[in-house]
C-alpha cells in the first residue's frame, strides 16, 4: 500500500540524515557524503506538494517522505532534501537493472553500483591453440546447479539443462575439459599424495575376516598392484585403509581392474556435525543416486583397467542435492577418512591430491573420441525449443559451438599427447560445417551471401553469436594442424571471419548487445543478450583482436565494454 509519510527525527537522527545521500552519482547531482541502503541520489520532479516539514540545527529541513510517479506507470515512496528527490534503490534496480550493495573497508561503508554483474578478461598475448584457452581457467563446470553429476563411467558432465533426467551435452564436455586444462597450464603443480602403490609405498589395511589382500607384480600391465579379494556386499567389511586426520584434500585417483562385481568406498566425515557419508563407486550403468547417507556413482564396465579419478567434495555434493534441496557440505567441515574395497580385483597408484586437470581432460578428450559418429559430430540427444517463430530442434542435432569447442579440446589433447587419434576426430569435426542446417549440419546464409555456423542450427536461422565465434576458434584451432591438414578448417575459418566483420555491427544496440537475429529471420521483438552473454561478446572480440588485425574486433569490443559501465551510443 503506498501512502504519505513525514519523518521526525531526534536530534541524533538529525545527525545520521547527512550520511544518507548519493556516492555513484555524485559528479551529476552534487550529492556528498556515503549512500545508506537502498535510497539513489536523483533530480527534483515535479510531485505532488510537501507539507511543512522539522527544520534541522543546520537551517535545513530533515527528509520528508511522499510519492514518486514514475511514467504515469508506478508509483513509489520516496524521500526529497531540499532540491534533491531520493528513490529506493530496490526499486531501481528492478526498473533499470543494475546492481549494487553496501561494502564495508577499514571501517567506513559505502554503496557501490554497477551496471553490470560480468567480467572482461583482457588477453595477456596473442591467442595460442596450444594455451590457455580464452579465461576458462576461471570456469568450474561440475559445480553448475544444471550439471547432474561428474560420471564415474567416463568422468564428463551430465546436464539437465533443457532434461531433467540428463543428457550428453557436447558443449558442457569441452567446457569442462577445456576449464580443466587450462587450469593445468595456469596452476601451480597440485598436492598430490601416494597412499598406496603396491611397492614403494605400502599402507596399512585392515582386512576382514575371510577376505585376502596381497601385493603382486602383474606382466601383462609391468606394476605391482593390491590384490583383494572380499565379499561383494555392501555391508560386510571388505579391506579398509583408514586415513590421516590431516589429509584435506579430496581428489581421489587410482588404477581399477574388478574380476567380479565389486565396489569402491569412500567415507567423508563432517567434522560440524561428527556425521559420515558413503559414497559408493560400484559396477553399474546408473549415473548417480542417493539414499539417506549414502550416494551411489556407476563405475560402468568394471572387468578392464582403467583410471578413475574423482572429485569427492562435488561428488559427495551432487548426491547431497538429490534429496536435500540447497544443502551442500561445505570443504572446510569435510574430510576423507577411509577407504574401502569389496569384490574381486586390483588397484594400484591410489593417490589424494589438491587437484588433477590433466586427468579430467583427458576424460573428456576420450569421450568425444569414443562418442564422434560418422558424420564428424556429436549429435545432442534432447528436443531445443528456442523461441516463438522458429521450429523445435528434434533429437539429434548438432551445434556448430559443441563442434568449435570440441575442436578446440581436441587439438590441445593432441598437442599434448601426440596421440594421433585426437587430431584425427578434430579434423572429422570439420565435416557439419560443410552441410546445410537443413541437410543435417550447422551451417546457414544470412541475405543469401554470408557463411555463418549455427549453434542451434534452427529454421529459420537464429544467428546466435556467441555460438558462432566458438565455432569460429575451434575452425581457427584446427587450421593449424601440423601438415597443412587443417585446410578446410581454414577455408571455412576465413569465410566465417569475412562474415562476422561484415555483420558484428547488426548486434550492437547502442547500450548492449544481441543475442541472435530472430528479430530478423522470425519477427518479433530483438533478444537482448543479458550481461554474462554481453561479456562474453566482449572476451570474444578482445580474443580474436589479437589474431586478426582488421580494427573492428578491437574498437567493437571497447565500445560494448564501456556499454557495461553505463555508457551509450550518442543519439541525434
Amino acid at each position: 500500500m503506498i501512502f504519505k509519510m513525514r519523518f521526525y527525527w531526534k536530534f541524533v537522527f538529525a545527525t545520521i540524515s547527512v550520511l544518507i545521500i548519493c556516492l555513484f552519482l555524485l559528479s551529476l547531482v552534487g550529492c556528498k557524503g556515503p549512500l545508506k541502503e537502498d535510497l539513489v541520489c536523483g533530480k527534483a520532479v515535479q510531485v505532488a506538494p510537501l507539507k511543512e516539514n522539522r527544520m534541522r540545527k543546520d537551517g535545513r529541513h530533515s527528509p520528508e517522505g511522499f510519492d514518486c510517479v514514475i511514467n504515469g506507470e508506478y508509483q513509489v515512496s520516496c524521500l526529497r532534501d531540499g532540491s534533491e528527490v531520493y528513490f529506493p534503490f530496490s526499486f531501481l534496480k528492478n526498473y533499470f537493472e543494475v546492481y549494487g550493495k553496501i561494502v564495508s573497508e577499514d571501517g567506513e561503508e559505502r554503496f557501490e553500483w554497477f551496471h553490470s554483474y560480468s567480467k572482461i578478461y583482457h588477453p595477456k598475448g596473442k591467442y595460442d591453440p596450444k594455451g590457455v584457452f580464452m579465461y576458462f581457467d576461471n570456469y568450474n563446470v561440475e559445480v553448475r546447479e544444471r550439471v547432474k553429476c561428474i560420471t564415474a563411467s567416463e568422468g564428463v558432465p551430465v546436464s539437465t539443462q533443457w532434461e531433467p533426467r540428463g543428457y550428453f551435452y557436447p558443449i558442457q564436455i569441452a567446457q569442462f575439459g577445456l576449464a580443466h586444462y587450462s587450469k593445468y597450464i595456469a596452476e601451480a603443480e597440485p598436492n598430490r599424495l601416494v597412499l598406496e602403490d603396491g611397492d614403494r609405498t605400502k599402507a596399512l589395511w585392515f582386512v576382514a575376516d575371510g577376505a585376502s589382500f596381497t601385493r603382486k607384480f602383474l606382466t601383462d600391465i609391468n606394476n605391482f598392484v593390491i590384490e583383494f579379494n572380499t565379499q561383494e556386499s555392501l555391508n560386510s567389511k571388505g579391506i579398509e585403509l583408514k586415513l590421516s586426520e590431516s589429509l584435506t584434500d579430496f581428489i581421489l585417483n587410482l588404477n581399477l581392474k574388478f574380476e567380479s562385481n565389486g565396489s569402491v568406498e569412500v567415507i567423508v566425515e563432517d567434522k560440524e556435525k561428527k556425521s559420515n557419508f558413503h559414497l559408493f563407486y560400484v559396477c553399474s550403468d546408473l549415473w548417480i543416486t542417493s539414499k539417506g547417507n549414502k550416494i551411489f556413482h556407476g563405475l560402468g564396465d568394471c572387468n578392464s583397467w582403467r583410471r578413475l579419478t574423482r572429485d569427492l567434495l562435488v561428488d559427495l555434493q551432487k548426491g547431497q542435492s538429490l534429496s536435500e534441496k540447497g544443502k551442500r557440505i561445505l570443504r572446510s567441515r569435510a574430510r576423507v577418512t577411509a577407504v574401502i574395497f569389496r569384490g574381486v580385483g586390483y588397484a594400484d597408484n591410489i593417490t589424494l591430491s589438491s587437484s588433477e586437470h590433466l586427468a579430467h581432460f583427458y576424460d573428456a578428450a576420450d569421450w568425444f573420441v569414443k562418442h564422434q559418429d560418422d558424420e564428424g559430430g556429436w549429435p545432442i540427444d534432447v528436443k531445443r525449443h528456442l523461441g516463438a517463430g522458429v521450429e523445435d530442434l528434434d533429437a539429434g542435432w548438432y551445434s556448430a559451438m559443441g563442434q568449435g569447442q570440441a575442436m578446440s579440446l581436441l587439438m590441445r589433447a593432441y598437442y599434448s599427447s601426440r596421440n594421433e587419434y585426437y587430431l584425427s576426430a578434430a579434423l572429422d569435426a570439420v565435416k557439419p560445417f560443410q552441410a546445410l542446417s537443413e541437410d543435417h549440419g550447422v551451417k546457414a546464409v544470412f541475405m543469401d551471401k554470408y557463411i555463418w555456423f549455427e549453434e542451434y542450427p534452427t529454421q529459420p536461422s537464429s544467428f546466435v553469436l556467441n555460438g558462432f565465434i566458438y565455432s569460429l576458434i575451434g575452425l581457427y584451432d584446427v587450421a593449424h594442424a601440423p601438415d597443412s591438414m587443417g585446410s578446410e578448417a581454414r577455408d571455412l575459418y576465413i569465410q566465417g571471419i569475412r562474415s562476422l566483420k561484415a555483420m558484428l555491427l547488426l548486434y550492437d544496440t547502442g547500450s548492449g548487445t544481441l543475442y541472435d537475429l530472430r528479430h530478423i529471420t522470425a519477427g518479433g521483438a530483438p533478444n537482448v543478450a543479458r550481461w554474462d552473454y554481453h561479456s562474453t561478446h566482449v572476451n570474444q572480440l578482445l580474443l580474436l583482436s589479437t589474431i586478426e588485425s582488421d580494427p573492428v574486433f578491437a574498437t567493437t569490443a571497447k565500445r560494448w565494454q564501456s556499454y557495461m559501465n553505463g555508457k551509450r551510443a550518442p543519439h541525434n
